[in-house]
């Protein structure tokens, strides 16, 4: 099944790492972004995460994602497609730079408004996100070679998040 999954404590270098990456993709990209968002599970304090920093980058028209593209490219960023999730354009990370999960999204989309939902409310209650952790810590041990019966079985804490967050 290739790699197993890790999950680890909180690292507060992930928030590092973070701002060193916004800060190498941000000149190919300062014209026209509306924002460089940290989000996924290693944007919350004290959650434990796979130590894989996930980054959206926030645009305002669909003619600026084609941009994002282009501009990506000329910094070694693969494209990759949406990968089946309608208007999330993927990227691999050039090779030279620490391996991390990069999205381009409009300001409208669903699943970018659905990252934010969900950090700023783990954010904000910290008992939460805890729990959260210690569900992952736990679905990783027991599913250690099986990354799709470990996103199935957290999956319904995530709805269930999503849901007291105000998620329609």
């Amino acid at each position: 099944m290739g790699s197993s999954l890790i999950v680890r404590e909180y690292d507060p270098s992930w928030v590092k790492l973070f701002e060193q990456l916004r800060g190498f993709v941000l000149p190919v990209l300062s014209d026209f972004v509306v924002t460089i968002e940290h989000v996924g599970s290693t944007s919350v304090p004290g959650l434990a995460a796979k130590p894989i920093v996930d980054i959206d980058v926030v645009v305002s028209t669909q003619s600026d994602v084609l941009t994002a593209i282009q501009r990506l490219a000329t910094i070694g960023y693969v494209h990759e497609g949406d990968l089946g999730t309608t208007g999330r354009e993927a990227f691999i990370p050039p090779a030279d730079v620490t391996w991390h999960h990069l999205y381009v999204y409009t300001m409208e989309n669903a699943e970018y408004k659905r990252h934010i939902l969900f950090r700023d409310y783990l954010r904000n209650h910290p008992e939460d996100a805890k729990q959260y952790g210690d569900l992952k810590l736990g679905l990783a041990q027991r599913f250690q070679n099986d990354r799709l019966a470990y996103s199935n079985a957290k999956g319904d804490f995530v709805r269930e998040i999503l849901q007291r967050a105000g998620w329609k």
